[in-house]
C-alpha cells in the first residue's frame, strides 16, 4: 500500500496517532477517574475487549501509511499493561514512525524506564499535579506520594528517557502550586506543561469558574522567572512554548480553554477498546475492533479510516459553550488517553 496523506474536512492532515493501551489506573485524580465513581465497584473492561498488541501494531502500519508519523502510548495508565515493552519494540520497527512516546503518572518508570529506553521508547511525559506532597496525595486520591513519581521521573532520565512534566491546573486544587512547581523543575532542567482544567469526559465536574488561564499563569510565572517565546517546532504542535531567559530550560501551555488550537489539530485517538474518535471531547468513536476482526484487508481498513478522516469537522474547543458542556455527553478521559 502506498503512503498517503490524508485531511479532514477542514484540510487538517492526520500526523499523530495516540493509543490507548488500557482504561485501569492506579490513581484516582479528581479531574480524570474521581474515586467516588470509578470505586472498588466500578466494572473495567475485561481483557477480551482490549486491542492486542498484534492488533495495535496492524492498525498503527496502516495509520502510518495514511500519514502519521508520531504516536503516543496512553492509558489510563498504560505502564499497567503487562508486557507493554513488547509492544514498543514491535511498533517501533513501523517503517515511518518518527518518535513514540508514553504518558504516565510515572510510578513504575522505576521498573520500567530501562527497559523501554532499551526497546526505542525517546520520550515520557509524566503528570504530576503538586510537589506538596500532601496535596498530591489528596488529588491522585490514592495517597500516593510525590517521591514515587519524583524517583520514576529520575529513573526515566537515568535511563536516557527525554522527560517532560504535566501539570493540570485547577482553581482552588492546586493553582498556588504553580511557582513551586516551576522552581522545583527549572532547577532540575526539565520541561514543565501546564494544562487548563478541561471538560473531558462527564465526571469530573467541569465549569468555567475552575479553569486558570495560561495567561493567569503566565504572568505569575513571568512576574518570579521571565519567559522568552519560542517557535513552533512542526504544525500542530500542542503547547505554545516558551523558555527561561538565560537557560535552555522550557515551560509549556496547553490551552484548550482559552487559547482553542482545533484549527491545527492533526491527532487521532484508538481508545483502549478499539474505538476511532477524531477529538478528545467526542462522544462517538467507529469501531475498529470489530473491523481488525472481521476478515478484511489492510487496504479496506484504509479506506474506512479514510472516510472517518475526511468527513472530520470537530473544533469543540472552538465551539465550548456554557451550553455544549452542559448537554453534550464526552467519552471519559481513561477510555480516549489524554
Amino acid at each position: 500500500m502506498k503512503h498517503l496523506l490524508i485531511h479532514d474536512h477542514l484540510n487538517r492532515p492526520l500526523r499523530d496517532l495516540r493509543i490507548s493501551v488500557t482504561d485501569r489506573c492506579n490513581f484516582r485524580c479528581t479531574y480524570c477517574m474521581p474515586a467516588e465513581i470509578f470505586d472498588q465497584d466500578y466494572v473495567f473492561m475485561p481483557k477480551e475487549h482490549l486491542l492486542t498488541f498484534e492488533e495495535i501494531e496492524r492498525l498503527a502500519r496502516i495509520f502510518v501509511q495514511l500519514g502519521v508519523k508520531k504516536i503516543r502510548l496512553t492509558g489510563g495508565e498504560p505502564l499497567l499493561r503487562k508486557d507493554l515493552t513488547v509492544l514498543v519494540q514491535n511498533l517501533m520497527r513501523i517503517d515511518g514512525i518518527d518518535d513514540i512516546g508514553l504518558t504516565t503518572n510515572g510510578v513504575y518508570l522505576v521498573k520500567h524506564a530501562a527497559d523501554l529506553k532499551k526497546v526505542g521508547l525517546k520520550r515520557v511525559n509524566v503528570s504530576l499535579d503538586a510537589i506538596d506532597d500532601e496535596l498530591f496525595k489528596k488529588i491522585n486520591g490514592r495517597g500516593v506520594s510525590t517521591k514515587a513519581v519524583l524517583k520514576g521521573i529520575e529513573a526515566a532520565r537515568n535511563a536516557g528517557l527525554e522527560v517532560k512534566v504535566n501539570m493540570v491546573v485547577k482553581k482552588g486544587m492546586n493553582d498556588h502550586e504553580i511557582i513551586p512547581m516551576v522552581s522545583y523543575f527549572k532547577e532540575q532542567g526539565i520541561t514543565l506543561r501546564f494544562i487548563e482544567f478541561m471538560d473531558v469526559g462527564s465526571t469530573n465536574g467541569w465549569n468555567f469558574e475552575q479553569v486558570v488561564s495560561k495567561k493567569e499563569i503566565f504572568d505569575r510565572i513571568q512576574a518570579v522567572y521571565p519567559l522568552e517565546a519560542l517557535e513552533p517546532t512542526y504544525f500542530g504542535e500542542v503547547a505554545k512554548r516558551y523558555r527561561y531567559v538565560g537557560t535552555k530550560t522550557e515551560v509549556g501551555f496547553i490551552t484548550s480553554v482559552s487559547e482553542s488550537f482545533c484549527s491545527s489539530c492533526t491527532r487521532a485517538r484508538i481508545s483502549a477498546e478499539g474505538k476511532l474518535y477524531t477529538c478528545l471531547f467526542a462522544a462517538k468513536g467507529f469501531d475498529l475492533r470489530e473491523v481488525v476482526r472481521s476478515e478484511i484487508s489492510d487496504e479496506e481498513i484504509a479506506n474506512a479510516v479514510t472516510e472517518v478522516w475526511n468527513n472530520r469537522k470537530n473544533r469543540y474547543s472552538d465551539e465550548r459553550t456554557e451550553e455544549t458542556v452542559k448537554n453534550r455527553k464526552r467519552i471519559e478521559m481513561s477510555y480516549i488517553g489524554g
